[in-house]
């Protein structure tokens, strides 16, 4: 029999994977707090038992997709030949994360206007931006890129440019080739 701990992280769960699917499907605006109740299976009080609202909840969905999408980045980065490489493997390897049906929605339109622009930075910069620092870091240390104007803002250039170059890609339908010749692109740009 489980425990009310293990019941209470599948309740959880179950809340969080029937937000995303709506969210994704239908948009944080246009999903009901009943669509997710009856789809989760679960009453009210589960929901506000777990979470203060139903932004509380996409945030719990926005954490849950890019705590999902580091593993990829840093996948990619890893089969690297240098720090470079590394930049550019996993800037692609975010991108067609983010781009994909059941995230670009949350992540990239939704959430910056359900989480505000300061929740959504923070949960960027706890999540994803450190390990885009780190390796603009080492690649610039390496020489292998350069920029006058310091780590933090290449960091805060990069982070933009790849979300916004997401956001197009999503809306266009752009060609996988094309987008990614565009970040590899990018990244030769800062070769010193």
């Amino acid at each position: 029999m489980a425990t009310n701990e293990q019941r209470s992280a599948l309740t959880r769960a179950r809340l969080i994977g029937e937000a995303r699917l709506l969210f994704a499907r239908d948009g944080f605006a246009a999903t009901s707090t009943d669509a997710i109740l009856e789809g989760a299976g679960v009453r009210r009080g589960a929901l506000y038992h777990h979470f203060a609202d139903k932004a509380a909840l996409f945030e719990a969905v926005c954490q849950q997709l890019v705590e999902q999408a580091l593993p990829a980045v840093e996948a990619a980065a890893a089969k690297s030949r240098g720090p470079r490489d590394a930049l550019v493997r996993g800037s692609i390897a975010w991108v067609a994360f983010v781009t994909r049906d059941d995230v670009r929605r949350i992540l990239l339109v939704d959430a910056p206007t359900v989480l505000g622009w300061q929740r959504w930075q923070a949960l960027d910069d706890r999540l994803s931006t450190e390990s885009l620092k780190a390796g603009i870091v080492e690649a610039i240390a390496a020489g292998e890129i350069a920029f006058e104007g310091g780590a933090d803002w290449l960091v805060t250039l990069a982070n933009g440019a790849l979300n916004a170059l997401a956001l197009r890609v999503g809306n266009t339908g752009a060609a996988t080739r094309e987008w990614q010749r565009a970040v590899r692109a990018f990244w030769a740009a800062l070769v010193p």
